[in-house]
């Protein structure tokens, strides 16, 4: 099982970093979506490339930064019922959707994704807008995003395991309520490893 976690703590410095890197694209997004509308209102031209560079940063924010969500146990729940049971209960929850939902979806979504990118990058695909941009690198991210997502996946699953075993304390943040309600009240309480809230 130390094999298996020390795996897992690899994959999440990886999974973090390439989150935590990412962001800087929406700027670079917002960037190029302002010149292109200087560009278009002041010198009435404009470009299908500058419009797909946008819909290629926002779709490589979303697919890179998937796995670092999972890993930051941001994902979305339904907090009206998962915020009602105890955290070992969750805890099982978590893993039998990861093995169950998770793990195949990921498995499946990246054997679909190869010859989906192969055969663009193959064919050198292009937009078939005119101006646009060369299509594989973007179907080059999804393939990433997948494989990212797989990883994130096994982790989880080896420290969802790890920690019903005791063998480690909760590694990720626990929420009450959701995200946005908790930063509103200053921030999520910290749990005990029973799930209950400390005094």
């Amino acid at each position: 099982m130390l094999a298996l976690l020390a795996v897992s703590r690899g994959i999440d410095a990886v999974t973090a970093f390439i989150g935590r890197s990412v962001k800087w694209l929406i700027l670079v997004a917002v960037l190029v979506s302002a010149g292109n509308a200087i560009i278009r209102k002041v010198f009435d031209s404009s470009s299908n490339a500058w419009l797909e560079l946008q819909w290629y940063l926002f779709g490589a924010v979303f697919m890179l930064a998937a796995a670092y969500t999972l890993q930051m146990n941001e994902h979305i729940r339904i907090d009206v019922l998962s915020s009602r049971l105890q955290k070992r209960t969750r805890d099982w929850i978590d893993l039998i959707c990861h093995i169950v939902f998770l793990l195949p979806f990921t498995l499946m979504m990246v054997w679909l994704c190869i010859p989906f990118f192969v055969d663009s990058y193959t064919s050198q695909e292009m937009s078939m807008n005119s101006g646009g941009l060369i299509i594989w690198p973007a179907k080059a991210l999804i393939l990433v995003g997948f494989i990212l997502l797989l990883a994130q996946a096994y982790s989880e699953i080896v420290k969802r395991i790890a920690v019903l075993a005791g063998i480690i304390d909760e590694p990720s943040v626990q929420h009450e309520l959701s995200p946005l309600i908790e930063e509103t009240m200053g921030g999520a309480r910290p749990h005990d490893n029973d799930g209950e809230s400390r005094r």
